[in-house]
């Protein structure tokens, strides 16, 4: 008898983990990784923030902790604190008490839960995301129920900019309930936010078509440095009283990548709709994963909850933010003075860890095979994989691609 996965179709690999297995296999003295969605210090290593550390070790010293089950929904301290975070100190829907939120495994789970609640709970099947998005983002719903995928504008290659009119245009031919994920900064993988009065635009084609927003959340402070102006579009949305949802990842703003912690949050109009929401989504989380992990949770719930330590994560994130913003005016600057061809104001106009070159994906693989410059085939790098050290190479590189390699 033949094995029962005789017939498997081998699918194809995860791009980004594609590339970073070429690059580590890759013996070449002098390479470099723009692929990683991940933060590097100028050294090209990973940071663990001193904050969390130090709160690691009070965690260890605690004698009281154990390594018990949390409940179904999460550590209520970090949810709630993680929630006031995106939120506002003063946020009216959470004085008002119309909002709920739970602790899931980090961003892609909260999108996950999220996704289940609206395919199962409201039947939605209908949803809308960026073009282009963060690769998960479809499968995600698909795979929670969504059967009628939408792509709404965003990205304008001509201008290396926003296509806010194709934007507005989409959604305002979306169907009632249709839900629509929006990036709450930093959008991944383009680098290109919409300014204050754009939300606002966005948000009355929302409004006025009756249609659903998830917020993805994954960059808040990381992206500028300042929690607040991170999180300006929420906040609006939610003064104006949508009903929404917003998820959280704390991977990169506190480096806790392979914790796996997350939150996702819930605004709603009607506070006696919590209790009765909460035991569907408990039931959601039962059966996918039972509960959430504990350790991340609580060095976020003690950091998000202590003012001496809070100041602390604050710096570190402001560490971050300036290196990126440095590389990005350090490559356009090395851009420009070579001469390159074409216009690089795009690369310090967006904001966060990604830059959308506008390298074409010949170009890439151009990068790839001559000089072991690795990124996406979109032409999307990681701002952090650059440093002082390899900037001059990666600017030449790119310089030689433009003006000698493939169009």
């Amino acid at each position: 008898m033949a094995d029962r996965f005789t017939e498997t179709q081998q699918a194809a690999p995860v791009e980004v983990f594609a590339v970073v297995k070429a690059f580590n296999e890759d013996t070449a003295e002098k390479k470099v990784n723009l692929s990683v969605g991940a933060y590097r210090t100028d050294e090209s290593k990973p940071w663990v923030l001193p904050v969390v550390r130090e709160t690691e070790v009070a965690l260890a010293a605690d004698t009281t902790l154990n390594h018990e089950y949390l409940p179904i929904l999460g550590l209520e301290s970090f949810s709630t604190a993680a929630t006031r975070m995106v939120l506002g100190e003063n946020s009216v829907v959470i004085k008002e008490g119309k909002v709920t939120s739970v602790q899931t495994l980090s961003g892609t789970g909260a999108l996950r839960v999220a996704a289940d609640t609206l395919s199962r709970v409201l039947k939605y099947k209908t949803f809308y995301f960026s073009s282009p998005t963060w690769g998960n983002h479809k499968d995600i719903f698909r795979d929670a129920g969504f059967t009628d995928p939408h792509q709404y504008r965003y990205w304008d290659a001509a201008v290396r900019g926003l296509d806010l009119d194709g934007m507005l245009e989409d959604l305002n031919a979306a169907p009632t309930n249709s839900v629509i994920i929006l990036h709450a900064c930093a959008h991944n993988p383009t680098g290109v936010d919409p300014t204050q009065e754009q939300w606002k635009k966005i948000a009355d084609v929302i409004e006025a078509k009756s249609l659903y927003p998830i917020f993805d959340t994954a960059y808040q402070g990381f992206a500028s440095g300042d929690l607040d102006k991170d999180a300006w579009a929420v906040r609006y949305f939610a003064e104006r009283g949508f009903e929404m949802m917003v998820t959280q990842s704390f991977a990169k703003n506190f480096g806790l990548y392979n914790e796996r912690i997350g939150n996702m949050v819930v605004v709603l109009k009607d506070s006696s709709v919590i209790p009765a929401l909460r035991s569907q989504i408990t039931l959601l989380v039962r059966a996918n994963y039972s509960n959430p992990p504990s350790h991340g949770a609580r060095i976020v719930s003690s950091v998000l909850n202590n003012p001496k330590l809070f100041e602390d994560w604050r710096a570190c994130i402001r560490t971050m933010s300036s290196r990126i913003q440095e590389m990005r005016v350090g490559l356009r600057e090395r851009l420009e003075k070579l001469g390159t061809p074409g216009a690089w104001d795009h690369i310090t106009s967006q904001i966060g860890m990604f830059s959308y070159t506008g390298l074409s994906a010949a170009q890439v693989k151009y990068l790839v095979e001559k000089y072991h410059v690795y990124l996406l085939s979109s032409g999307r790098i990681n701002i952090c994989g650059l440093t002082t050290k390899n900037i001059d190479y990666v600017a030449e590189a790119i310089y030689d691609t433009v003006v000698n390699g493939p169009k």
